[in-house]
């Protein structure tokens, strides 16, 4: 019988660092909960994915920068945005009093 989950529940208390939790897998996609509360990508550090990712911002607040933009992406709860595979980017910030629940979705073109 399916049992319904819901995207909301069992947030950690503390969270010493960001955590990411698998929701569903196949051959060319990943989607994940990813929770943060005040974490950033580490100074000097840029993230380079293999695959294409679309984040939705569900609750809370993060910047991403893109690399050689001058401009920060905020991000408020409903907005997404589609990172292409290898556009090098980063996380400035995450909103440090709450919760930012973000909905990710790594995918292959192949599909």
């Amino acid at each position: 019988m399916m049992k319904p989950q819901n995207i909301y529940s069992q947030l950690p208390k503390t969270l010493p660092e960001e955590l990411f939790e698998k929701i569903l897998s196949g051959k060319n996609f990943k989607l994940e909960r990813i929770i943060s509360k005040g974490h950033a990508t580490d100074e000097g550090c840029w993230l380079d994915q293999k695959q294409d990712e679309w984040v939705l911002l569900l609750k809370g607040s993060a910047g991403i920068l893109i690399q050689g933009e001058k401009n920060i992406i905020t991000l408020n709860p409903g907005d997404y945005v589609l990172i292409p595979a290898h556009v090098k980017h980063r996380v400035e910030w995450t909103d440090k009093n709450n919760e930012t629940l973000w909905l990710a979705l790594h995918f292959s073109k192949e599909l």
